[in-house]
């Protein structure tokens, strides 16, 4: 990394602390947008990475806009496969979780066309330059699994400041990974106001609320992917996460330590309980102690099964009822059309296209 690299995200900490003060002080001034693509189960990175913090927003009273990006599966993909119940699953996780509908609006990307059509101006206020120096897209173009680049994955960045700024979201939890995505977003906000609308600026510049949510491996000591084969997901049953965790890499070492620059696989084993848990990792490390590899796994088995627990039989139910997922889907889209319709006015208005 960069020292500009390290300055801004220094800066953006910073400023996310900043953030959560006001939230406490006043959560009914900002409004969230945040969401995931629906290619897969969420898993236990995801839960500890964004979902948690997600209904923490939600429950401090924070107005929450959670989207199912189905357009944004074909970035890095030929095909959407197995579309429509990746949805379905996804809408689940979100309920069991603690994702209420009747307070954050779950909506999918493909049943809000006025938020689809503002990527049309929004394109026209980068350039070719800026899309290309964008290190997320380098990387996600890098491990593509499509064909060929194509033109959505090229205009990722723009189609996602579209998702934010068609409601108007001043807040966008993210890793640090994604500041360049957001970036962006800013940019074309700032543009669009300097642009079209000077004297009434219809577009806020989101700032980032930085994740604090340290990284967990998957099983294979590898980055937790939902196309690796290597993460528990939520909805996962007991037996099958004992499986997984049974096969999960550790190393040679009997004494359990946390460490994670040295030992990244013992550690992110041991990260796992301690989240599951509610407690400190190197507190975790030291009870297992000499009880090696075995013991480490029959303690993040239980853990991770006594975390999920009640997370699984809310999902039980909710998928028991397969309805439900699309009267929330409804609602919810009823809801995003209601807020982007409004907010492509204003930008018809603001750039005299209101015929």
């Amino acid at each position: 990394m960069s020292s500009t690299d390290t300055l801004g995200t220094t800066t953006a900490q910073q400023r996310s602390a900043e953030l959560e003060q006001l939230i406490r002080k006043d959560p009914a001034r900002f409004r969230v947008l945040t969401g995931d693509r629906p290619t897969g189960r969420l898993h236990l990175g995801h839960y500890f990475g964004t979902l948690h913090n997600r209904v923490r927003l939600q429950d401090l009273g924070v107005e929450t806009l959670v989207l199912v990006a189905d357009y944004q599966v074909l970035t890095d993909r030929d095909i959407a496969e197995n579309l429509k119940e990746y949805v379905e699953e996804l809408v689940l996780d979100y309920l069991a979780i603690g994702i209420d509908p009747e307070c954050s609006t779950i909506f999918t990307h493909s049943a809000v066309p006025a938020l689809n059509q503002l990527l049309l101006p929004f394109l026209s206020l980068v350039s070719v330059s800026e899309l290309n120096r964008n290190p997320t897209v380098k990387d996600e173009i890098a491990h593509s699994r499509q064909a060929s680049v194509s033109g959505l994955m090229f205009t990722y960045p723009v189609h996602q400041a579209a998702d934010i700024l068609f409601c108007k979201a001043n807040l966008v939890p993210v890793g640090q990974d994604q500041l360049p995505h957001l970036e962006i977003t800013r940019t074309v906000a700032r543009r669009f106001n300097e642009r079209y609308a000077k004297d009434r600026p219809v577009f806020p510049e989101p700032e980032a609320l930085l994740s604090t949510a340290p990284l967990l491996l998957g099983t294979d000591g590898g980055k937790m992917s939902k196309s690796r084969g290597n993460a528990i997901s939520l909805s996962a049953d007991a037996d099958e996460t004992a499986r997984l965790i049974r096969g999960a890499k550790t190393d040679a070492e009997r004494r359990i330590t946390y460490d994670p620059a040295h030992r990244p696989e013992v550690s992110s084993l041991v990260l796992l309980a301690a989240l599951c848990e509610e407690s400190d990792p190197h507190q975790v490390a030291e009870e297992i102690g000499d009880g090696g590899g075995a013991a480490l796994k029959r303690r993040v088995t239980e853990a991770v099964n006594t975390r999920l627990a009640p997370i699984r039989a809310r999902r039980a139910a909710f998928a028991a009822d397969r309805g439900l997922v699309t009267d929330v889907l409804r609602a919810g889209n009823a809801r995003a059309n209601e807020i982007a319709e409004r907010t492509l006015r204003e930008v018809r208005e603001s750039m005299g296209a209101a015929y």
